[in-house]
């Protein structure tokens, strides 16, 4: 995976064997020892330096966990909007590992990230920023849920100690699933403070609710404003009373928006929201381009200290009537430290109701697992 270039101040002296030349006479062989051959490489050649600089580390290193199909897209929109300086990727998996990072670092001609590295040692991501984690377990047929988050907690159980090891400062963003539970599950075996540990929860959810809004209204999705909270899947939460475009509430244009009697049943707009990603499955096998890029649109936020406000999973007891230590997804302000500020939204007795009765779904799976 790495390959090894000569020190540019270096010299090599190299020994040349003892050469045999014909005497005069033709008849005997007299032995001349050559002297040996002082080498300048081509860099030296090339350059001559005007300030010799000691090498500087990464400034804004991203590392991702797993380079399935999830991993491999938040790794492309990663460099693609050109957010790290260094990005490693880390699998079980060697030689796909391999392949996926050469196949990578043969298109760096046409990327602005100058280093991109990889290997099943952990040591490769040290003194990340950030580190996004999409390796987990998929669920096998007539597997129970909650054996399919046990599994994935046992392969937690290396990763994270690993990334506390060598990058004792990052902020973990966790991209598994089931995502609220294993974001909980992070921040448990990590010991972080539980603003450095985040779930890209329902971030993708609410971008899929803004794209459905955009095709039923006939405007872009960045004007049509609307938010999913709750558990990253069936069970989230649609923001009613929040939905606006261009701040014109829509559930004042249509009282009725959401409940069982609305005439043009926005209702199967948030059905499409949970049903997308089983649609997406069923058409290609996986999911892969939405999240990364709603990853990439999360690890911008972090990088850069833009403090946008995201739908992401944090801890949430004591919110909305939550008495659990669960992690869900409400709207957060993230920048360089990481999750700052959570936005108190003002719910509906009903909504808050939903995110009450998700959190004790979710208790009910975490308290059985083995820590």
């Amino acid at each position: 995976m790495y390959m090894h270039i000569p020190s540019r101040h270096a010299e090599s002296k190299e020994e040349r064997p003892l050469e045999h030349i014909p005497s005069p006479q033709g008849s005997h062989f007299q032995v001349k020892e050559k002297k040996p051959v002082t080498m300048a490489y081509t860099y030296d050649k090339l350059i001559s330096h005007v300030l010799r600089e000691e090498p500087v580390g990464s400034r804004n290193k991203v590392t991702v966990v797993g380079v399935g199909m999830v991993g491999m897209a938040c790794a492309m929109s990663i460099l693609m909007k050109e957010l790290a300086d260094e990005v490693a990727l880390v699998d079980v998996m060697e030689e796909k590992l391999k392949g996926e990072a050469l196949d990578l670092q043969h298109g760096g001609l046409f990327l602005r990230t100058p280093k991109i590295v990889a290997s099943k040692d952990y040591s490769v991501t040290a003194n990340s920023k950030v580190v996004v984690v999409t390796a987990g377990a998929r669920q096998q047929e007539g597997e129970s849920r909650l054996n399919l988050v046990q599994r994935n907690v046992n392969i937690f159980k290396f990763i994270i100690p690993n990334i506390v090891k060598y990058s004792p400062d990052c902020i973990i963003l966790v991209v598994s699933n089931p995502v609220d539970i294993l974001t909980y599950v992070a921040w448990k075996l990590s010991g972080f403070p539980r603003h450095r540990v985040i779930g890209s929860g329902t971030n993708l959810d609410s971008a899929r609710f803004r794209f459905l809004m955009s095709e039923k209204l006939h405007v872009h999705p960045s004007s049509c404003h609307g938010w999913i909270i709750g558990e990253h899947g069936d069970s989230s939460v649609p923001v009613w009373s929040g939905v606006n475009v261009a701040g014109v509430s829509l559930q004042k244009l249509n009282p009725e928006m959401g409940t069982d009697v609305d005439q043009e049943d926005w209702r199967y707009v948030h059905r499409k929201v949970v049903e997308g990603a089983y649609e997406v499955i069923r058409l290609k096998g996986y999911t892969s381009w939405a999240i990364g890029l709603s990853v990439g649109d999360l690890v911008e936020s972090i990088l850069k200290n833009l403090r946008k406000v995201h739908p992401v999973s944090t801890l949430v007891n004591g919110m909305y009537g939550v008495k659990d230590e669960v992690f869900l997804s409400v709207p957060c302000v993230l920048g360089s430290s990481g999750l700052t500020d959570v936005v108190k939204m003002s719910l509906k007795p009903e909504e808050e109701k939903q995110l009450v009765k998700s959190a004790e779904t979710l208790w009910g799976v975490q308290k059985e697992l083995s820590m």
